[in-house]
């Protein structure tokens, strides 16, 4: 499976945003930070009630959660795909030498049968 990229092979060089956004996914989920959620809903939701002629601050309470609600999901996407990313490379440099131990034990078959599963891996990805 020499097309396989193997873990020492990647690029460790993490940019800007990939840290930024390592730093808001480990931010965003921790305890405080729901909890910081949790109040401000609690501290909203008796303003919509009891400030109900003010229709520019409900405004602006909507506008300003969907904006970071936005944000966060762009954020928390781009650590997921990297864990992702990474998980895929453990798993290809693994399957990669287990069929290269197939192939010392004369197992042709099977090591072409993970060779194509692997590499049915790469056929599916959309990138």
């Amino acid at each position: 499976m020499a097309d396989a990229e193997m873990p020492h092979e990647i690029d460790d060089q993490v940019g800007w945003f990939d840290r930024f956004a390592s730093s808001a996914a480990e931010f965003a989920g921790r305890a405080p930070f729901f909890a910081g959620c949790v109040a401000l809903v609690v501290i909203w939701a008796p303003s919509y009630f009891l400030i109900r002629e003010l229709d520019l601050w409900q405004l602006i309470i909507n506008t300003a959660t969907t904006i970071v609600t936005f944000l966060l999901v762009a954020v928390l996407q781009n650590s997921e795909g990297r864990a992702n990313q990474a998980t895929q490379h453990k798993l290809n440099a693994i399957a990669a030498a287990l069929a290269d131990l197939m192939l010392e034990h004369g197992l042709l078959d099977d090591a072409d049968e993970l060779k194509a599963a692997v590499g049915l891996e790469k056929r599916e990805t959309s990138r």
